[in-house]
């Protein structure tokens, strides 16, 4: 039996301020358990909220980036149920009127195909705190430090049709929300978790009952949790079973997904306005005044990375898959003025490195101003860009700037055409029968004596030298 495979996305991104939504508490990761909660956070009477208005340009740049439909009145709504790390017994969220509205879009490639995702709203709301399973044996600890912290939950519709497919969306809003500046999109740190709705149906038949996996923090836990999933729900069904409406939580470690609870419909909440808190009212002005300040996004990049500096869509697209690639790369590109050496180092030698230790680009030992030292060094021929890249080496180890390791390890390059001449004529004169052979016909034997020449000078005589008194001396 075929089944068709139906997928919605809820993604829950922390926004980018200093404090929380609703309290002056900081939002800053990493502090001791419960020293960022004050009375309000930790639900205590007679607390009143006071809405950060920082959140709510933020929330426009979205609506704005993915063609949606401002909330000109949104309204805050208390979200009502009881867990150890919402203190108050409630969420303060936005239900019936979200500050981002229907008709929203976001498209991703698919085997070389556009397909266009559906975003049904976005809204504001607050974070519950942290419960923690494994600080102490048999007990359960609560951190109350992220309770409060401003999200803006983002609801596509169910128009995913693969794993693969929700993995290249939630990757594109990823990409999109960083590039906006409104979330930072550190995904092991919780500033980016994705529930994945997943439902199986017969092709053409009414929607089938789903399940909600929560709060998956990695691309690829997501696309691993939403097949095991699948294969359940196909596997229950075939067997004469019915899928229960629920949440389920993946666990990594033994690749499985378990029941949480049951999914509840929006009337077990008892959602109602929040008494506390005033509509949001935004007025033309307002998202205008938003909209100028709306940055370049990453298809506009990646156009103008192609047409202005003639790069390759490949190459493009590898620049512009992160915002902070894209202003590594712009930034060294200030400095060399060639955009196809600089994209070369960005995506060669810094991203192998950056990979092979796990550093993302914004924390890499070598910046691009140091980059761009080394490069210049290739661009007034002192170094070869085979040296340069053991030079690049003793960079990210911290060995100093390229000035200094070229002098301390002796690597400038030989330039000068009378040392040249004489390391050709000595590797010439010692394979004749190679020479013979060139001269017979034998051309390819031309990339044996270049390398020949490189050996002997210890990869530092100018690779274009070489070339250029070879031909004349094999052609004489």
């Amino acid at each position: 039996m075929t089944w068709e495979v139906v997928i919605g996305l809820e993604i829950h991104a922390q926004l980018t301020t200093k404090s929380k939504i609703f309290s002056g508490s900081s939002v800053a990761y990493g502090a001791e358990p419960n020293t960022q909660a004050n009375l309000l956070d930790l639900g205590m009477p007679g607390q009143l909220p006071v809405l950060n208005q920082a959140v709510v340009p933020k929330a426009i740049k979205l609506g704005l980036a993915i063609g949606a439909e401002i909330g000109m009145r949104s309204v805050f709504d208390r979200k009502n149920y009881f867990y150890p790390d919402s203190p108050k017994g409630y969420q303060t969220s936005q239900f019936t009127y979200p500050i981002v509205d229907k008709g929203g879009v976001v498209e991703i490639e698919m085997d070389g195909e556009i397909r266009k995702i559906g975003v049904t709203r976005a809204h504001l709301e607050e974070d519950a705190g942290k419960s923690i399973h494994d600080a102490f044996p048999g007990q359960t600890a609560i951190d109350l430090n992220r309770a409060g912290t401003p999200l803006l939950e983002i609801v596509s519709e169910p128009d995913m049709r693969s794993s693969k497919e929700a993995v290249a969306y939630a990757k594109k809003m990823h990409e999109l929300v960083q590039y906006l500046g409104i979330c930072d999109g550190n995904m092991q740190e919780g500033s980016f978790r994705v529930d994945s709705n997943v439902s199986i149906r017969k092709p053409g038949a009414p929607l089938g009952t789903r399940t909600e996996l929560k709060n998956i923090n990695s691309f690829r836990f997501i696309e691993a949790a939403i097949e095991i999933e699948i294969e359940r729900q196909i596997e229950i069904i075939e067997s004469g079973g019915s899928i229960v409406q629920e949440t389920r939580l993946y666990d990594a470690d033994k690749n499985e997904t378990r029941s949480m609870r049951e999914k509840e419909e929006a009337n077990d909440y008892r959602y109602f306005p929040c008494p506390d808190l005033l509509p949001i009212i935004i007025t033309e002005a307002d998202i205008e005044a938003v909209r100028a300040t709306m940055p370049e996004l990453a298809g506009e990049k990646q156009a103008r990375y192609e047409t202005e500096f003639g790069l390759s869509e490949y190459d493009a697209a590898l620049l512009t898959g992160s915002r902070q690639m894209a202003e590594y790369f712009e930034a060294l590109l200030a400095k060399t003025q060639d955009a196809k050496l600089s994209a070369n180092w960005v995506m060669g030698a810094l991203s192998k490195s950056l990979n092979q230790n796990n550093v993302a680009i914004e924390d890499s030992p070598v910046s691009a101003e140091a980059l761009a030292s080394l490069l210049a060094r290739i661009q007034d021929n002192t170094l070869s860009g085979k040296i340069a890249k053991q030079v690049f080496d003793a960079m990210w180890k911290g060995e100093g700037s390229p000035d200094e390791i070229i002098e301390a390890q002796g690597l400038k390059q030989i330039t000068d055409s009378s040392a040249i001449e004489a390391l050709v004529d000595d590797v010439l004169a010692a394979n004749t029968a190679q020479v013979e052979a060139y001269k017979g016909g034998q051309e390819k034997m031309f990339g044996f004596f270049v390398g020949q020449v490189m050996k002997a000078s210890k990869g530092q005589a100018s690779p274009a030298q070489v070339n250029g008194v070879l031909k004349a001396k094999l052609n004489a």
